[in-house]
């Protein structure tokens, strides 16, 4: 995947909103907000202002003209430019077709979960079990009708039903992994409860290898 010129998802959106008309920075921040944008592309007025200037200064946008409502400042109305139209059906294509590897925070959290005793895992692990069934439930009836229809909104939200979908499928994540800790089924938990037992706070190197050989289980590194 080559390295993008402007490579902030928002300069795609910009692309995106300066292929179907030239507008003005105001006018694209109000377009992405009607249009829930901001539920999938990190949006605020400043980074905004960035990322337009970025993209003219890469020629991919350029300045179509300066208007005047009344006594309003005055207003720059940007337009895509042919390297930008290129650009955009190259840079989404690729989006579309190649998966990447994000850094998601609830990874980051489950790949330092030993940290926290067993306990207190399986307590938080019920609370985002139960926020996400919330979110479930609330997304669930507005997408159902959608997705069966010749509605334009469901083609113009496709995103909203990709997130229900890793929603659905982390909220069966979290419940398999509650359902393991409670049946004591997860792997090694008998050692990661005895660590918490050992150590006063976190455990350390010391409590994990006492905890390792107590359970007479193998050392990650071993």
């Amino acid at each position: 995947m080559g390295k993008r010129k402007v490579g902030n998802p928002l300069a795609l959106a910009v692309l995106a909103l300066l292929g179907e008309k030239p507008m003005h920075p105001y006018e694209m921040s109000s377009t992405l907000r009607e249009r829930a944008k901001e539920q999938s592309i990190k949006l605020n007025y400043g980074s905004l202002y960035s990322v337009v200037d970025a993209l003219v200064r890469h020629q991919l946008i350029e300045v179509y003209e300066t208007v005047r409502e009344g006594r309003r400042p005055e207003r720059t109305v940007y337009a895509i430019t042919d390297p930008g139209r290129i650009e955009l059906i190259d840079w989404l294509s690729e989006l579309l077709a190649v998966p990447v590897k994000e850094y998601t925070q609830f990874e980051a959290a489950l790949s330092l979960i030993p940290v926290l005793s067993p306990d207190d895992a399986l307590r938080l692990l019920e609370v985002r079990r139960m926020r996400l069934d919330a979110e479930i439930a609330a997304s669930d009836g507005m997408l159902a009708g959608w997705a069966t229809t010749e509605d334009m909104s469901y083609l113009w939200a496709i995103e909203a039903t990709y997130v229900l979908a890793m929603r659905r499928a982390e909220r069966e994540f979290v419940n398999g992994v509650i359902e393991k800790i409670k049946k004591g089924e997860l792997s090694a938990i008998r050692t990661w409860r005895r660590a918490h037992e050992i150590a006063d706070g976190v455990p350390g190197v010391s409590e994990w290898e006492q905890a390792v050989k107590d359970e007479g289980v193998t050392w990650p590194n071993q």
